[in-house]
């Protein structure tokens, strides 16, 4: 059987390409289709063949404002020489045109549906965001048409979370499977003795170097952009006076670090290791997870690490979070919201073996039989129309 994997971009790392990775793993000769690849920044698929087409002519920075190119480039990418098309995308990937399409879709097209008042509020465009504000609400409405039409596609979807299977139906009118993505549960599982995390070269001036107090208190890991709210984390940190320790980068890092106003409750650590991460995750009295996310493969790298995960309560985060047995769940977003289950926390006990076997249920091999069962059934029935 001939099979082609598409995705949206290959730019940089993170969630959507952690599943690509795990798919190439199951089907390595399957050559990868996507709009742009950037092997310098990402250098996961070195081993993989790689096609992109026009549009890799562009700096992998302009991602942004491509949306309605990358629209353009995949309703015209033409993949019915192969058996199977399994596309992993949360944008336009899902347009390709294919005999078979098993679409792994992590939400709709947030910047046309659910995230669209976030997204006008914020384009993340400094000084130009009036314009781009301008021109989207301009051509929000045919992108949406175009993006609905896309979704008519694929012959089954497959998604990541409750949350992002109500997405789909709502704004595509299309049922989906579950499948949770893949965790590398067993590289986070806890040692008998914790490790203290190596001391790190600070990120900025108000950087502190890691003291016992700040192992035992919260942690934050993720790329440092508005919508992942690391500002609530800090800022609900200061008002319950509860050391964080901030790992990551961004383009939000200055003004977080700004925000911390060289607090020694707040700890910045520059992007570490997989195997450093797990040390902090032992260490850590809990992981905080603040912003809306269909799912939440960090919170779940937590969790596998027996480290408790005080997690917003909307989104994906309702489908691994039990409160009281491997976390906490905050109902509003908002800096009293958080700061008021911080405190909570302290009342409450977690055994770390039973909050890592929480974990279990998002592993490799749960993600591989749930391609693996849906490739089958799809293969089985006639092509879509």
């Amino acid at each position: 059987m001939r099979i082609a994997l598409v995705c949206d971009w290959l730019t940089t790392p993170g969630g959507a390409e952690q599943v690509l990775l795990e798919l190439h793993r199951l089907y390595p000769d399957a050559p990868i289709y996507t709009s742009q690849y950037n092997p310098k920044k990402l250098t996961w698929f070195q081993d993989a063949t790689v096609r992109t087409g026009w549009l890799q002519i562009f700096p992998s920075a302009l991602r942004k404002i491509l949306g309605p190119l990358r629209q353009l480039y995949f309703s015209h990418l033409d993949l019915t020489a192969y058996d199977l098309v399994i596309s992993v995308t949360g944008a336009e990937a899902k347009a390709v045109r294919a005999r078979r399409h098993l679409c792994y879709c992590h939400v709709p097209t947030q910047y046309y549906w659910q995230m669209y008042d976030s997204y006008l509020k914020n384009p993340g465009f400094g000084f130009l965001n009036p314009v781009v504000r301008f021109f989207f609400k301009l051509f929000v409405g045919p992108l949406r048409r175009a993006d609905f039409r896309a979704a008519q596609r694929p012959d089954q979807f497959l998604t990541i979370s409750t949350y992002a299977a109500d997405a789909i139906r709502r704004y595509y009118h299309r049922t989906s499977i579950i499948v949770a993505p893949p965790v590398d549960v067993q590289r986070f599982a806890p040692r008998s003795t914790p490790k203290t995390p190596k001391s790190t070269k600070p990120a900025a001036k108000s950087t502190q170097s890691t003291s016992p107090s700040a192992r035992r208190g919260f942690v934050i890991a993720c790329r440092q952009v508005t919508w992942k709210r690391v500002d609530l984390a800090i800022s609900a940190c200061l008002d319950a006076q509860l050391p964080l320790t901030v790992i990551g980068d961004g383009p939000e890092h200055a003004r977080l670090v700004a925000l911390a106003a060289g607090s020694p409750l707040i700890t910045f650590v520059p992007w570490v290791t997989p195997d450093v991460l797990a040390q902090h995750l032992h260490a850590a009295a809990a992981f905080i997870f603040p912003s809306l996310e269909p799912f939440g493969i960090a919170a779940v790298e937590a969790l596998a690490a027996g480290c408790p995960v005080i997690a917003y309560a909307e989104g994906g985060s309702r489908d691994f979070i039990q409160p009281g047995k491997n976390g906490l769940l905050f109902p509003e977003q908002t800096t009293a919201s958080l700061a008021r289950t911080l405190r909570d926390f302290s009342h409450h006990r977690f055994n770390s073996r039973t909050v890592s076997a929480t974990a279990a249920n998002f592993s490799s091999d749960h993600f591989r039989q749930g391609i693996t069962r849906a490739v089958a059934k799809i293969t089985k029935e006639a092509p879509h129309a």
